[in-house]
């Protein structure tokens, strides 16, 4: 069974109530998988810490809608339910004119029951007018019920809830009082992570003691029981399958280097030694922005994921084979960055070694030769790509269609990849003669083209952050370039 909480706009509390109901059902003896709709690593992480398992991504925009059906399926499967947390407003998309990318399409695509959070803080009877048009905006959308937000007490719930069901005749599963306590503090468009330090496990508690005072759990256990049992198909396995001899090699195994099967062995069917290599990714305070769905692919590729700190580490995880350097916030830590001096030759001991290193947004930042932030103030950073990395107070945000400026070991020349940008930051006095990872278009595909990042031997850094399951054979080719670099 699943269900989505969707809202009306942005800050109506989504993430509050789903994050509480996450907890709920888990008190409650449930199994749940989280889900977040859109490019959103923040909001995932207050569901994975409620689920006890990691929240999966769920974008049509950047993934294939067949595929991402798919992906949520084979989540979902292990679980006794699974809560989809919308994005902005329930009909908001790509395009203003359709729904991809929007959490209606998601909704249908899963054949997911619609629970619509209004924020009723300022309204009265009005919020029954919107309920009544958001449930016939979009026949094919099940919106199955409402929760009220933000009520000033019992009375104006009360009042609220009759409206809306005398309107819509669907339920309202709970009419919820603003709470000043959870309110959780913003940055940049966003809530701050739970990677970072904070009290979030008392947050979700007291988040599920609060839904599951004013929503009536039991009813909306039955609304998630409407939708239909999804197929017991295990993606990767199947994707493993389509990953045989002659679909899909390494591309740095078009020279010397013979190319293997997806399970690491020769195309002679002989076992090799070196078929799980170890690739490490940053994961801490500073850099905590990763999709899941990336590191699962990785290992279906037969990579072993371990983690490790840029900010209190020393060394890179033992044989590390490669290196994923997360986005993250790491000029809010470029004073214990810039001090990490052992993590800074231990990268560029690797650098020089020739492993592959994939850095992304923060990563970007970190890799080059200082960071400045918003007060002028300068940290030496790691120091593998020239230039710094200063902060703006412009925000550069959206989807991407991204084409590859150059043959690598991840992407072909023009291969075209869809992924999003969000950050307040530039990459200056980048030398011209550095040749640029991806040419940039907006989504539309309209306007002049924008080079970004670099891609210099074995280093593959950009500002983009990619869903490897908008192309999964990117899992395959990092992997089997880590092979390369076994011994």
């Amino acid at each position: 069974m699943q269900i989505v909480i969707a809202g009306v706009h942005s800050g109506v509390g989504k993430t509050t109530i789903t994050a509480g109901l996450i907890s709920a059902f888990c008190h409650r003896g449930l199994t749940v998988q989280p889900f977040k709709v859109g490019p959103d690593y923040i909001d995932p992480t207050y569901h994975t810490l409620a689920a006890g398992r990691p929240c999966r991504n769920l974008d049509t925009w950047m993934i294939p809608p067949e595929r991402l059906s798919m992906l949520f399926h084979h989540h979902a499967r292990s679980a006794d339910i699974s809560v989809i947390e919308g994005v902005m407003g329930l009909f908001d998309g790509q395009d203003y004119l359709e729904d991809t990318g929007s959490t209606a399409q998601v909704a249908k695509l899963t054949h997911s029951p619609v629970v619509l959070v209004i924020d009723a803080g300022k309204m009265a009877r009005s919020a029954a007018a919107i309920a009544l048009g958001f449930q016939h905006f979009d026949p094919e959308l099940n919106i199955a019920g409402f929760i009220a937000n933000h009520v000033a007490g019992q009375s104006h719930g009360e009042g609220v809830a009759a409206a809306i069901e005398l309107a819509t005749g669907l339920p309202v599963l709970g009419y919820v009082p603003r709470n000043p306590a959870l309110e959780i503090p913003e940055r940049h468009l966003g809530l701050i992570p739970t990677g970072e330090p904070g009290r979030w496990q008392d947050f979700i508690d007291a988040a599920a003691g609060h839904v599951s005072r004013y929503i009536d759990l039991d009813r909306l256990l039955e609304v998630a029981h409407q939708a239909p049992r999804g197929p017991a198909k295990n993606l990767l396995a199947d994707l493993q399958a389509e990953w045989q001899p002659g679909n899909v090699v390494s591309l740095a195994a078009r020279g010397p280097s013979a190319p293997r099967n997806l399970d690491g062995t020769m195309l002679s069917g002989q076992p090799d030694p070196t078929r799980q290599p170890v690739i490490a990714v940053a994961r801490d305070a500073a850099f905590n922005f990763i999709y899941e769905e990336n590191l699962d692919l990785l290992r279906a590729a037969g990579a072993r994921i371990v983690f490790f700190s840029p900010l209190i580490d020393t060394e890179l995880p033992t044989d590390a084979r490669g290196v994923i350097l997360s986005g993250g916030f790491p000029e809010l830590y470029a004073k214990e960055l810039s001090t990490n001096d052992d993590m800074r030759q231990a990268l560029q001991k690797a650098h020089a070694q020739g492993l592959p290193i994939y850095a992304e947004c923060g990563g970007l930042m970190v890799l080059t030769q200082s960071i400045t932030d918003l007060q002028g103030q300068e940290y030496p950073m790691f120091g593998l790509l020239p230039g710094r990395s200063v902060m703006t107070e412009t925000l550069n945000m959206g989807y991407r269609l991204a084409h590859a400026a150059s043959s690598s070991w991840l992407i072909e020349p023009g291969e075209e990849i869809r992924g999003h940008e969000f950050h307040y930051s530039s990459w200056e006095d980048r030398p011209a003669n550095l040749i640029p990872a991806y040419s940039l278009l907006p989504s539309n595909g309209l306007g002049k083209p924008r080079l970004d990042g670099v891609c210099s031997g074995s280093l593959w850094a950009s500002y983009l952050h990619l869903p490897f399951w908008a192309k999964p054979e990117l899992a395959l080719r990092f992997v089997s370039s880590c092979r390369e670099k076994t011994s």
